[in-house]
């Protein structure tokens, strides 16, 4: 168990780098590029993690960048990886260090994961003299295309690093100085489909079999204050009405006697989209001049190891006190993840980070066009992730077995 004295050990060398991470996250802020695209982003994580010392590979699944951390003694291995791109849109938050990117824009938070990951990494450098092992460093490209992490493991990340454990950081609607664990849910797959539709009914068809399929969601985006609440409510509530649910996307476009359908489908639990799939063939069917097509396999949920969530709740509840850590029991509906891929190989968890306060008017909240996060977050993030990895280091025994 990491120790009082490596607490505060980290603390301090971690409170060094407070402005020099904020620097970092405003000009990673300011010039945002789009999933694949992530060059510029890339180079300051190498250039950062060289100056601290570290080997680094670059160009790894794209512009991916893997690093790693030893400690003095041989011991178990433990990854952490942090998303690079930005997403598609303008954003409305006013800040001096705005995107000057025109369509492209740090509406995520990935910004301050890929600052907090550099943090950690250049904190464990610091103490490595302290640890036993290896904290392996995997900064993704594109995340929001849900293609990275698969091009990082097509490329053999985990395979040469062959990890123990693997754990992820996510901003998050909380305040500034709490965190929220996911274990045994995380974040739901998604399934697409494309119906096209053909003749003089094309668009009245096209938008009946919309109202139709839309009228599977169970759940909608919040649209008051009240409803933000009551979701959030119902995350951490046990078997409540998130423990199944349906969320619909859908959009058409018509043109002379044409239609075409697009539908994305969230579903929990995961095992669900073979009866969504034949739902809608079914639905297709009798309809005449209409196609439906899926594109893909669905994508996998991000599923969070329960015995892993709850050790990290442990540690950051004995870091950061009691009230500091919520357990989410159910999976955000909105949203995909593809660390969840990493998950598939790796038992890990995905901790939310909280960067709300109101009162300077940071939401935190994610893929929101007003998202803005208090940049306290970024050292807050550090320090608990840091302190996290150092703790696994020393419970975890060098064969990988999860300390009952």
């Amino acid at each position: 168990m990491a120790s009082t004295s490596d607490r505060a050990t980290i603390d301090a060398v971690a409170s060094d780098l407070d402005d020099e991470l904020i620097a970092l996250r405003r000009d990673i802020h300011r010039w945002p590029e789009l999933a694949g695209g992530e060059r510029r982003t890339a180079a300051l994580v190498a250039e950062r993690l060289r100056a601290a010392g570290l080997t680094v590979s670059t160009g790894v699944g794209g512009h991916g960048v893997v690093a790693a951390v030893d400690g003095v003694a041989d011991g178990p291995t433990i990854a952490y990886r942090a998303d690079l791109d930005a997403v598609a849109g303008d954003e409305e938050f006013d800040s001096e260090f705005a995107s000057q990117v025109p369509g492209a824009a740090h509406l995520c938070g990935h910004d301050i994961h890929t600052t907090v990951g550099v943090g950690i990494a250049q904190v464990l450098a610091k103490v490595r003299h302290r640890l036993q092992g290896r904290v392996v460093f995997i900064f993704q490209p594109a995340e929001e295309t849900l293609e990275g992490a698969q091009a990082m493991l097509a490329d053999g990340v985990l395979a040469r690093a062959e990890p123990h454990e693997i754990y992820a950081l996510h901003c998050a609607p909380l305040p500034v100085g709490t965190f929220a664990v996911m274990p045994g849910s995380g974040q739901p797959g998604l399934d697409r489909c494309h119906i096209a539709l053909a003749g003089p009914h094309a668009e009245a068809e096209g938008a009946r079999l919309r109202a139709e399929i839309e009228a599977w969601a169970t759940v909608a985006y919040p649209r008051t204050p009240e409803e933000s609440q009551q979701l959030f409510t119902d995350l951490q509530t046990p078997d409540g009405p998130l423990a199944r649910f349906v969320f619909v996307h859908s959009d058409l476009t018509t043109d002379d006697q044409q239609a075409e359908l697009r539908v994305n489908l969230r579903a929990w639990p995961d095992d669900r989209y073979p009866q969504l799939r034949a739902d809608l063939r079914r639905l297709v069917a009798p309809v005449a001049g209409a196609r439906i097509d899926f594109p893909e396999c669905p994508f996998p949920a991000m599923v969070c190891s329960p015995e892993l969530s709850e050790a990290a709740a442990t540690y950051l509840r004995d870091t950061f006190g009691s009230a500091a850590v919520v357990v989410l029991h159910a999976a955000f509906p909105f949203n995909g993840e593809d660390f969840g891929l990493f998950l598939q190989h790796v038992p890990g968890a995905m901790i939310l980070l909280g960067g709300a306060e109101p009162a300077t008017g940071h939401n935190g909240a994610p893929h929101t066009p007003d998202f803005a996060a208090d940049e306290r977050a970024i050292g807050v993030g550090v320090r608990a992730i840091a302190g996290l990895l150092s703790n696994r280091l020393a419970v975890l025994p060098a064969s990988g077995a999860i300390p009952g």
